[in-house]
């Protein structure tokens, strides 16, 4: 049976999944959440998914968090187990062998924010407003915000925005480093695909050795960052990728990539 909260759209070898909550401005529940996660890994290995664009469905939200009517009931422990099955999702997409981009066309607060922020890049739309506003209901982000925040922006603008529970446009989030790409709302599914193709066209297993790379390195102390990637580096040589490319470059022509 196929995902009730979620849609699941291929075209061009790249994935679209539409969180399908309009009506709740895309809010996480425990059943999407679980929805999102199984779907991640149902495509990781697909050769109709290089690359996979998360997004919401309607014009007002990305996903505007959590289940805020859900979380007034939990107790403390249903909260933590409820932030452990959300940090499996945005784990599952942090080492994904696929590039996950997150479209943000309305909405982007909370564990909307954090889904974001779990994805490889973010466009978003003109009209989109991303924030952490949990402090307003007494609660801090617990769904790796507190994490990936300070990773993206510095310790300083993370906390401010933490701890002010600020929620800042599309432009404001691109000057601090947490969106990569801001276009008309019009343009922004069309803006993600273009984004996909490119990089669904290069060659898959050196996009997911960069893709280990960085996400692997940012964890290490320098020293070992830079063993880890020389370590990747020459598993790069071991395929057929890496010879194609250079022949193709002393041959001036275009190279025809093993899994393109």
């Amino acid at each position: 049976m196929p995902p009730s909260n979620l849609i699941v759209e291929h075209r061009d070898q790249i994935a679209c999944v539409t969180i399908n909550r309009p009506h709740a401005l895309n809010v996480l529940n425990p059943a999407t959440i679980a929805e999102l996660t199984s779907t991640i890994k149902s495509l990781e290995n697909s050769p109709e998914a290089k690359v996979i664009i998360i997004t919401g469905q309607g014009e007002k939200a990305f996903c505007a968090g959590g289940d805020v009517a859900l979380m007034r009931t939990l107790s403390p422990l249903d909260a933590r187990e409820m932030a452990l099955k959300a940090d499996e999702l945005f784990r599952t997409i942090e080492v994904s062998p696929r590039v996950v981009i997150a479209a943000i066309n309305g909405y982007a607060l909370g564990g909307g924010c954090e889904l974001a922020m779990a994805c490889d890049l973010r466009i978003a739309a003109e009209g989109a407003k991303l924030g952490q506003p949990e402090i307003d209901l007494g609660i801090l982000p617990g769904w790796g915000g507190t994490q990936r925040l300070p990773r993206l922006i510095g310790s300083s603008r993370a906390k401010k925005l933490i701890f002010t529970g600020e929620r800042i446009d599309a432009h404001q989030a691109m000057e601090l480093g947490l969106v990569d790409q801001v276009t008309p709302a019009a343009e922004l599914m069309e803006a993600g695909h273009d984004l996909a193709q490119t990089i669904a066209a290069k060659p898959q297993a050196a996009i997911n050795m960069i893709k280990q790379a960085i996400n692997q390195g940012m964890q290490m102390d320098l020293d070992k960052a830079v063993r880890f990637e020389s370590e990747l580096f020459g598993m790069c040589f071991a395929t057929q990728d890496k010879q194609e490319g250079i022949d193709a470059f002393f041959e001036k022509r275009q190279p025809k990539w093993q899994d393109c």
